[in-house]
């Protein structure tokens, strides 16, 4: 018994200053971590990004606070006046000075136009049938509506303006060749994509959003909606006000899927018309 007693403290101190031990190692490590992150151009600069975002993030939500704001997203006025601008641009495009369709194209303008094609068709490539399927057979269902509510607004509005420059620059260096079929055909889709594009950002996108956002709430109160891959709304099956959110939403997000199926068409062809007139030197 006294050899039992006398061993056990001396066991103690061991185990403490091995603990001491790890534990300055573990800290030392960090610590190089930490500096090592600290001295990275690429850790420093993302910091310098997330505070710029962050910054721009809360100057949003204070301007969501404004009067001006909430007369602009809670009526449909402004989304008229959005519409005739773009209608009147476009008509204005389309009767500019026939001579500058003569003149020799900026390679600038080259440039912008193959980027806000190529970019356009990427993006809705990545939309369509990368970035939705992997994020909903990858996330809780909740999840990912959450994750596309950020992401729709954002999709149609970059979509729109990518289309309206390639529109622009597009009847710019064609608007004197619009008799020619082929010439009047590429200007007709670009600008079917366009006001389309247009309209479901504008018209579609925010009730789209309204609906997501209402069976979400419907969702989190009867805490289902975490399943992956599939809807099993459980006992929201009976809730007669959730069924009819969640049909409204299907029917709307339907028509929006065909709006841009058609807008995929229409780069498609676009792409098939700028690939016949490519030629390698």
């Amino acid at each position: 018994m006294c050899i039992r007693n006398s061993a056990q403290p001396s066991i103690k101190p061991i185990e403490n200053t091995h603990n001491k031990e790890t534990k300055k190692k573990i800290y030392y490590i960090n610590e190089t971590q930490i500096s090592r992150v600290e001295k990275d151009c690429i850790a420093r600069t993302t910091y310098k990004i997330r505070v710029i975002l962050l910054r721009l993030n809360k100057l949003c939500k204070k301007t969501e606070k404004t009067k001006l704001y909430r007369i602009i997203t809670g009526t449909t006025q402004p989304a008229h006046l959005l519409t005739l601008l773009a209608v009147a641009t476009i008509s204005c495009l389309i009767n500019s000075e026939k001579n500058e369709s003569r003149s020799q194209p900026s390679p600038i303008l080259n440039l912008i136009y193959l980027g806000s094609v190529s970019a356009h068709f990427g993006t809705q490539l990545w939309m369509s049938f990368i970035s939705g399927f992997t994020l909903y057979f990858s996330l809780p269902r909740r999840i990912f509506g959450k994750v596309q509510r950020a992401l729709f607004p954002k999709y149609f509005l970059v979509n729109a303006i990518l289309s309206l420059i390639s529109l622009s620059i597009y009847l710019k260096h064609n608007n004197g060749n619009l008799v020619i079929p082929q010439v009047r055909f590429q200007v007709e889709t670009l600008i079917l994509c366009f006001l389309i594009e247009l309209v479901v950002r504008l018209y579609l996108t925010p009730p789209l959003l309204r609906y997501m956002r209402q069976a979400t709430e419907y969702e989190e109160e009867a805490g289902v909606g975490m399943e992956i891959g599939r809807h099993q709304p459980g006992i929201l099956t009976q809730n007669k006000e959730y069924l009819q959110v969640y049909r409204s939403f299907r029917k709307l997000h339907m028509v929006i899927a065909i709006g841009n199926i058609v807008t995929l068409a229409c780069s498609v062809v676009h792409l098939h018309y700028l690939s016949n007139k490519l030629t390698f030197s």
